[in-house]
């Protein structure tokens, strides 16, 4: 690459964020303290240690970005936060690895740029993403020139995922790009998806992605550092889960501690990851905002919590 970083990282100083805002009962906090230590315990290191082996020698990589990992508190996007994801995209493909890029925030970044707050409708949401996704894409445009590379936008919806001449025909554009040296940024069509056909949540577009165009690894930046025992703001025993593998009931019990609450989207981001794992590719989830994120990925370095192979951790469990 031509051109080093041209933005200072942000520090992991952050022990929680605004995407774990989830109450937690005092007994609820008892049970997910008394299961903590099986979670954590329940994975053997050899799975983990190749499941991260795989990971960092992954030469197919999808990339999920989350709304809040690009914008601000106000919705405007945040130069500095996307500019760090390129930076980091930017590392990978400097390990001669082929990155999509799954990206949340047209939204989003439409009502900081448009000061329209309301998206009560989905006339209104459908509105903000259009000016949304054109400022997003010129973003993305200018930080990836900085390394000289290219980018192209695909928008689609539930239907491109189903039917199998629209997906094959979306697949054969993305192995296109992709032999171009050219970096695929997709997000769902939110200007025409109705409801019948909203694929409705980016975690599972990129998990249905990862899958559909044999990826070798699924990473998912948020800001929360990955998958935890408990809500750290409500409960001070709740430590970060380094692996999910034949422990999946019970990550599942914790993030459904309530049905009323999200716990920080997590949910699909767990269920995202597991349905990839289940295919034989590691995912893991992350926060973007640690430094060199990807490069540690790449790198063997233990980064959020990486979700094992299920049939890795079956050959590895019988051996």
């Amino acid at each position: 690459m031509s051109e080093r970083r041209s933005t200072e990282h942000e520090s992991e100083s952050e022990d929680t964020d605004r995407e774990s805002d989830i109450s937690v009962t005092e007994t609820t906090k008892q049970t997910l303290s008394q299961t903590s230590e099986s979670t954590q315990t329940s994975v053997p290191r050899s799975a983990i240690d190749q499941a991260r082996h795989i990971a960092a020698t992954a030469d197919r990589v999808v990339v999920k970005a989350g709304t809040n990992s690009l914008t601000d508190s106000t919705s405007n996007l945040d130069d500095e936060k996307l500019n760090k994801l390129v930076d980091d995209i930017a590392d990978l493909i400097e390990h001669d690895k082929e990155v999509i890029l799954v990206s949340s925030g047209a939204i989003g970044a439409g009502k900081g740029r448009a000061g329209y707050a309301a998206d009560d409708t989905v006339e209104e949401s459908q509105a903000l993403s259009t000016i949304g996704q054109s400022h997003l894409m010129r973003r993305y445009t200018e930080s990836f020139e900085r390394y000289g590379l290219t980018v192209a936008q695909i928008l689609i919806t539930d239907h491109d995922l189903e039917d199998m001449e629209r997906f094959t025909n979306f697949k054969n554009t993305i192995e296109t790009l992709l032999s171009w040296d050219v970096i695929p940024i997709i997000n769902e069509n939110d200007a025409v998806a109705t409801e019948e056909i909203r694929i409705g949540d980016n975690d599972m577009l990129s998990s249905s992605l990862a899958i559909g165009v044999e990826s070798d690894l699924l990473v998912i930046l948020t800001d929360v550092g990955g998958v935890y025992t408990g809500n750290p703001k409500e409960n001070t025993n709740a430590t970060r889960i380094n692996a999910v593998g034949a422990n999946y009931d019970e990550v599942e019990s914790i993030i459904a501690v309530s049905s009323e609450s999200k716990f920080g989207g997590i949910q699909t981001k767990v269920r995202g990851a597991r349905a990839v794992s289940e295919h034989g590719i590691p995912a893991i989830i992350a926060r973007s905002t640690e430094s060199d994120v990807l490069q540690r990925i790449a790198t063997e370095i233990s980064v959020g919590t990486i979700f094992v192979p299920v049939d890795n951790q079956t050959k590895t469990d019988s051996d």
